[in-house]
């Protein structure tokens, strides 16, 4: 009777126990179903969102296009340079903006094509530093990043010798700069600094004039030495609605006239900024779009999430 009992007794226990395992085994696999079904949603959102932002890429170079064949100038009046408002799309939205690249300061500019320093844009550079209170030798650091050779510009600049010694060691581009975030890389710049100039500098790979009708306050008051605030003012008041009539005449008493070829009132490099989500998944992407004879544009450069 006992042992009936005891039989009993493992029996319920056995049952108990596989119920317990078929419980977790089942509990496991609909939760691992359920991952699985994120994950694969997860990944058709983000392919899908990377379809649309190459789709809105296309809209953009076509607009730019577009612009080119009806305005002899580019002005911060134009429908290219309205910010894109936030859009519904299927389980989501998109927002952006077209930055004109050429109303920022070009870092490649530092050095010309030949290697050789180019005085008149480190002037301009090292005026633009000290107008965000940023030490203006840091510009000798940015030209020894770019140069080919290995001779240190001094102060503060740096060569292969300071940057095998960091930890980890690495050595200077020796070549004309890719994209700003290169900056983070030099010496004497970090992610603060980096976050101040960010808005007013670009990576374009050519020498560049500065696109007076969209360059902010800052890029304009670098220009030269001896122009103020109300000079800005002015500047920027007669600039609306459809940019400077003649950039020269507006600037021959700001700038010293061998100057005056560092500026004009069109561009030809932009940069889209993109934001697309769907169903809470965001990408951020970031096209260089360059518009060449008779607006024809190509894309340079594509990133997502980095600029």
């Amino acid at each position: 009777m006992i042992i009936e009992t005891e039989n009993k007794g493992i029996a319920l226990i056995t049952a108990m126990m596989i119920v317990a395992i078929v419980g977790l085994v089942t509990t496991n696999l609909l939760w691992e179903s359920a991952l699985n079904t994120r994950k694969t949603s997860s990944t058709l959102n983000r392919d899908q969102a990377v379809q649309i932002a190459i789709g809105v890429e296309k809209w953009v170079t076509n607009l730019l296009k577009q612009d080119s064949l009806s305005s002899d100038s580019d002005h911060l009046n134009e429908f290219w340079a309205r910010e894109l408002p936030s859009l519904p799309i299927d389980g989501g939205f998109i927002s952006g903006q077209i930055h004109d690249l050429q109303g920022r300061f070009n870092l490649n500019n530092l050095v010309n094509k030949d290697g050789s320093i180019n005085q008149d844009q480190v002037d301009y550079f090292q005026r633009f530093l000290t107008a965000l209170n940023i030490n203006p030798t840091i510009a000798n650091s940015v030209i020894d990043w770019i140069d080919d050779d290995q001779y240190t510009t001094y102060p503060n600049g740096a060569e292969d010798d300071f940057y095998t010694r960091m930890n980890p060691p690495y050595r200077t581009a020796n070549r004309e700069m890719i994209t700003i975030s290169e900056l983070l890389s030099v010496r004497s710049i970090d992610q603060e600094i980096f976050n101040q100039i960010k808005p007013y500098i670009s990576a374009i790979p050519e020498i560049t004039k500065i696109n007076v009708n969209t360059a902010s306050h800052v890029i304009l008051k670098s220009l030269g030495d001896e122009i103020t605030i109300n000079d800005i003012e002015r500047l920027e008041n007669e600039r609306v609605p459809s940019g400077f009539i003649d950039v020269a005449t507006s600037f021959e008493s700001l700038i010293d006239n061998e100057y005056i070829y560092n500026i004009s009132g069109n561009s030809n490099y932009f940069q889209l900024e993109l934001l697309v989500n769907i169903d809470n998944i965001s990408i951020i992407m970031y096209s260089t779009i360059h518009r060449g004879s008779g607006g024809n544009t190509s894309i340079l450069s594509r990133s997502f999430g980095t600029i």
